[in-house]
């Protein structure tokens, strides 16, 4: 199984323990993340390329997870793209982030955390749930 974290080029540094912590907890259930962001850099003339890349890596995931602490519009494409092709989507966002109403209202299980540790125990009760046979 893979997991595609999707989250923003300009976050990504700040949510670094957080990022680090879904991954970890991915690879202890079998399942390798794959952080979009950081597999690949496009100028911003290639914005065709890179969403068409995106939308590649989500057909070959099994599950999308939202990191949005930082709101960003190529998140919520992401996450509708993943939810178009009946993939779960994991909705994370820091409790004192802004809310983002639309993928909220998409995904299917939501992770509102206060740090790494509260949010690798919110992330093991979903895949829990998600690998339930």
């Amino acid at each position: 199984m893979t997991a595609y974290i999707s989250v923003s080029f300009g976050n990504r540094k700040l949510v670094e323990k957080e990022l680090a912590a879904i991954s970890d907890t991915l690879r202890k259930y079998k399942i390798s993340p794959f952080i979009f962001v950081d597999n690949y850099k496009f100028d911003s003339i290639q914005e065709k390329q890179m969403m068409q890349q995106a939308m590649t890596d989500i057909d070959r995931c099994d599950i999308l997870i939202a990191e949005t602490s930082d709101k960003g519009i190529g998140i919520g494409v992401e996450v509708g793209y993943a939810k178009a092709k009946n993939k779960p989507v994991i909705y994370v966002r820091k409790k004192q982030a802004d809310h983002s109403t639309t993928v909220s209202g998409i995904s299917d299980f939501q992770i509102f955390y206060n740090d790494a540790n509260d949010l690798q125990e919110q992330l093991v009760n979903i895949l829990n749930e998600i690998k339930r046979p």
